[in-house]
């Protein structure tokens, strides 16, 4: 863990830099981990609020827990099947990585 900082975590997921490639961040959930830019995540983001906007089947009881939302990943050949309840933690992994990064830049650059 020496290697790494964190940027932020929730029940689903990580997001931290490598101390040695501090121009990308690593955000990881569902066992899978991703390496992107600030602007990759932003566009990650984009995606989930997309997906968030989309209806699950109508008269569903498990509609919060099924994974039947499909989102679209940086990567352009890999989409993950997920859950509203999963959306809306990658979601606050996602925007809570944004503001952290933004909010480091934003403060750096008042110093210089």
């Amino acid at each position: 863990m020496k290697d790494i900082e964190i940027i932020y975590k929730n029940e689903f997921g990580i997001s931290f830099q490598w101390k040695s490639k501090r121009e990308k961040v690593q955000v990881v959930f569902k066992d899978t981990g991703f390496l992107l830019s600030l602007e990759e995540i932003k566009s990650f983001q984009k995606n989930v609020l997309q997906v968030e906007a989309e209806q699950c089947c109508q008269n569903c009881e498990y509609s919060r827990s099924c994974r039947s939302l499909l989102l679209k990943t940086p990567s352009q050949k890999i989409d993950l099947a997920v859950s509203l309840n999963e959306l809306d933690q990658i979601n606050e992994l996602l925007g809570a990585t944004i503001f952290k990064l933004e909010t480091k830049a934003y403060v750096a650059n008042s110093y210089n």
